[in-house]
């Protein structure tokens, strides 16, 4: 189903390599149109969501984000947050959220200090974010990971808030859902795969839902994820809501 009307900005860093996949799996999978914003862009066209792409932002140089997080274009993005704005951040896309203080915590180098690339499980933990309400709770996704830096860390009490406000939205497990030491990747705290904002409209995953979002990749449970998204704009669009 095609929704022209609705718009979403696909950043692009030096060193990214994921905006293209985003791109496609936006127009392609969503139907919606998809604009690319350069980092040095100090504003941001009207949009109806931000994705953050993976990849290696300026070389991953001083750690992965760190530089990143300075680009012009992330002013423009945390007051389209803060404005109660959508949010993806994929891999190295969250790692720059929690280097912009869009999202808490930090990243670390992976248990194995090797960079993994593989197919992955997570759990559905909160199926009330904007991201996840096509999911069903506890439902086991597979989707792909490819990252050196995913081992996701937060001191104990920003993790007890974490919890407290339901900000986890995936974890590392089994193929039967079971959240266990073998399930995670890569070192990650609780398992976490990705947490949400306070209010919700700012999600970070490390897992890759565009590679996975079409039948022609072999799998296509990274489409509920990106369908939840044209969810809730569309909800934000009455109009949209019968077309």
């Amino acid at each position: 189903m095609s929704n022209p009307t609705i718009r979403v900005g696909v950043l692009v860093f030096p060193g990214s390599n994921c905006d293209r996949d985003c791109h496609e799996a936006v127009t392609e999978v969503l139907g919606a149109r998809a604009d690319f914003i350069w980092h040095k862009d100090p504003t941001l066209p009207p949009l109806d969501a931000v994705i953050i792409p993976g990849g290696f932002s300026y070389g991953d140089y001083l750690r992965t984000g760190a530089i990143a997080r300075f680009s012009p274009v992330m002013a423009a993005v945390t007051r389209f947050a803060e404005s109660g704005g959508l949010v993806l951040g994929i891999c190295n896309g969250f790692q720059i959220l929690l280097e912009a203080g869009l999202l808490p915590g930090a990243m670390l180098r992976n248990r194995s200090l090797s960079f993994i690339c593989k197919d992955i499980h997570v759990r559905i933990e909160n199926t009330a974010s904007p991201f996840t309400s096509r999911c069903r709770p506890g439902q086991v996704l597979t989707l792909p990971i490819a990252h050196g830096e995913g081992n996701y860390y937060a001191d104990p009490a920003t993790l007890s808030t974490l919890k407290a406000k339901n900000q986890i939205v995936f974890r590392y497990c089994t193929k039967d859902g079971a959240v266990t030491p073998e399930a995670n990747p890569n070192g990650s705290l609780d398992n976490i795969g990705g947490i949400a904002n306070e209010t919700g409209n700012v999600l970070g995953m490390m897992p890759h839902p565009e590679r996975c979002a079409d039948a022609l990749l072999g799998n296509e449970d990274g489409r509920l994820i990106l369908l939840s998204l044209l969810d809730a704009v569309k909800s934000r669009k009455p109009a949209l809501a019968t077309t």
